[in-house]
This record gives structure tokens, C-alpha cells and sequence, in this order.
């Protein structure tokens, strides 16, 4: 008979091996838990962190397996960052606005309003100094952020009455994440954080009158159309959709170097892949939307004038809350400065081009 002191042991050894994130099952071989904010296969984010994982275990030839545990498998969809940070999983997929009222400034790194595009916010991190601020804000959390994924420009979000004037957003019950919320606050509007695969619930039954969530190809699968056919545009809160791999460091710093190189080169295909997927499903996606009733409708000249005005004192606000954040939203504002004029030769070229 097995003695209750050894019982114990067994007990808290099994626990201990349930528990662990970090578990070699043979040798030579490294699994890692993957832990999302989305629900499986979401399109866009959910199909982006599942790819990753794969492009990992691939290009590691087996030797670094990740397994994908979507929102609620292990932790909610807002407890990625946290979960990491603590050991209980190796890697997160999710997005960095999540985490801005703790870590004021992480929103940036995902988008801001009347910000930067996906390729000016590309180029922020990698060229003008973003993924050095990321790496220092992060640190201290012992997790690593990287671009890993992106849903291009969002729209506008849904409706259930059109938005034809100022008086429209005070009172409105809106679904919104990240900074584009505290302009809506700004306005009188009430936002709302919710998980993406509790919103339709919340939707049907009333309890939000608006949603913003993605884009066209991302919200079509969700069925927003069915209780709120006004989709406005543009996406003023979030011109680039860039998705974030949170990695921790302990477990990171315990891979072979071509591991780690693995990792973030795989990271850095998926931002690519996610991008160029989207760019490619919109069109269609926009074109079923259509015939399916919904009504594309820009927001009125007086709302968007407001809104930009409202998100310079956001951001103001923003850089005070830290001394990290200030420098956060300086190298943000500043690689918008910097792209500016090319960005607007851009733009003009592809209206000439395309009229």
C-alpha cells in the first residue's frame, strides 16, 4: 500500500506536470503552449495564431511543437498577457491594446486613431525604433512582443441607427477596444470591453447598440449584419490591425539559438501572411455584405472632425500617465510626422492610377 506521505508526492508531482507549461515528452523536443484571445479559427486572428503555431513546429522540423489553446481553453481572452507573464503558457497571440489600462502605451503597438497604416506601423517598429521601446516597456513582465500577424484597416464598425450626426454618439453603447474607446468617451459615448466571442451574444440581445470589431472579412463570419446593418467607415480608431506574439523570456532564453531565430522569422511571415490574406478577402467579403442589406455609409464630416480633435487630447493624455507611455507616444507621433509626406504621394498615386 502506497504510504499518504508518498501519495502526496505523487499528487503534487502529477499537478506540477499538468501545470507546467514548459514540458520536454521526448527527447530533443520542446512543446509550448500557445494561448489566444480568440475563439478557434476567428477569421483573421484566430486563423493567423493557428498558422504560426504550425509554421513553427515546421520550420523547427519538430523540435519545438506548439499546440493552440484558444480564449477560455486555459485562460480568458483578456488574461493572455498576464498568463505568460507567469509562466503558465509560453507564447500568446492577441493584440496590445488589450493591456493598455495596465501598461499605459501598450495600445500603440497595435494601432491608434488617425494613426499609422500596417506598412507605416511596420516600419515604425522595425526601422524607426518601436521594437526597441516594445522590448524595454515589456521587460519587466519578462514577455517579448512581436509583430505577428494583421487584419489590415478596420472599418467603422456597426450600427443599429446610422450615425448622422454628433448628437447620435452621446448615450451610444458601443463595443470598442483600444484607444478608439476613450475617443468615443470623449464624445459621450459609452464603450464597452468585450471579448470577441461574446459580442454577438451581447448584440442580440441588446445590450450594445454598436460594434467595432475588424473588418469586412472578420465580421461577416460573426453575422454583426443581422442586428445592425449600418456599417460606417472609415476605421478611424484603427487604421492598421497588427496581432502581437507575446513570448515569454524565461522560455524563450532556454531555446538554441536557430530556435529562436525560428520563432521570430515565423512570426515575421505570419504579419505578411495575415496582412496579404486580408487585402485579398476583403473585396469579396464587402461585395456579400451588400447584397445581404447591409448599408456601407460614411460617418458625417462634423463626427470625423470631432473624432480627430478628441483623439489629440487621448493621446495627450496617454503620454502623461507615464514616463514610458511619453516616450511611447512621442516615437509614435513621430514616425507619423516622419511618413507623412510620402504616405500622402502614395496616396495620391494610387487615386490617379486607379481613377
Amino acid at each position: 500500500m502506497t504510504s499518504p506521505s508518498r501519495r502526496n508526492l505523487i499528487a503534487a508531482s502529477a499537478t506540477a506536470l499538468v501545470a507546467a507549461p514548459h514540458v520536454v515528452r521526448a527527447q530533443g523536443v520542446t512543446r509550448w503552449r500557445l494561448i489566444t484571445s480568440w475563439t478557434k479559427n476567428l477569421p483573421g486572428p484566430g486563423v493567423s495564431a493557428e498558422r504560426l503555431a504550425s509554421r513553427i513546429t515546421k520550420m523547427s522540423g519538430g523540435r519545438l511543437v506548439v499546440e493552440v489553446f484558444p480564449a477560455g481553453s486555459i485562460v480568458p481572452a483578456f488574461g493572455v498577457f498576464e498568463a505568460v507573464s507567469t509562466g503558465v503558457a509560453e507564447m500568446g497571440h492577441t493584440a496590445s491594446f488589450f493591456w493598455d489600462g495596465k501598461l499605459p502605451g501598450a495600445a500603440l503597438f497595435t494601432t491608434a486613431p488617425f494613426g499609422l497604416g500596417p506598412l507605416e506601423h511596420q516600419t515604425w517598429i522595425e526601422q524607426r525604433g518601436g521594437q526597441a521601446l516594445w522590448d524595454a516597456f515589456y521587460a519587466p513582465s519578462g514577455v517579448r512582443g512581436l509583430l505577428a500577424g494583421n487584419t489590415g484597416p478596420s472599418m467603422g464598425g456597426w450600427f443599429r441607427k446610422p450615425v448622422t450626426s454628433l448628437e447620435d454618439i452621446k448615450g451610444l453603447r458601443i463595443r470598442v477596444q483600444g484607444l478608439g474607446g476613450e475617443v468615443y468617451r470623449e464624445l459621450g459615448a459609452t464603450p464597452q470591453s468585450i471579448p470577441p466571442g461574446d459580442i454577438v451574444p451581447a448584440l442580440e440581445r441588446g445590450t450594445i447598440d454598436a460594434v467595432e470589431l475588424l473588418a469586412p472579412v472578420n465580421d461577416q463570419p460573426l453575422g454583426f449584419h443581422r442586428f445592425a446593418p449600418f456599417y460606417h467607415m472609415p476605421g478611424f480608431n484603427k487604421p492598421n490591425g497588427a496581432a502581437e506574439a507575446l513570448i515569454s523570456l524565461a522560455a524563450f532564453d532556454r531555446l538554441t539559438p536557430d530556435l529562436r531565430e525560428i520563432v521570430e522569422t515565423a512570426c515575421a511571415a505570419e504579419h505578411t501572411a495575415g496582412l496579404i490574406e486580408a487585402q485579398a478577402s476583403n473585396a469579396a467579403a464587402i461585395t456579400e455584405l451588400v447584397a445581404l442589406g447591409t448599408k456601407v455609409t460614411p460617418f458625417p464630416t462634423d463626427v470625423m472632425q470631432a473624432m480627430r480633435a478628441k483623439t489629440a487630447i487621448v493621446l495627450d493624455r496617454k503620454a502623461s500617465e507615464s514616463a514610458m507611455a511619453a516616450r511611447i507616444v512621442a516615437s509614435y507621433r513621430a514616425a507619423v510626422t516622419s511618413g507623412r509626406n510620402w504616405a500622402s504621394i502614395e496616396a495620391y498615386m494610387a487615386q490617379v492610377l486607379r481613377s
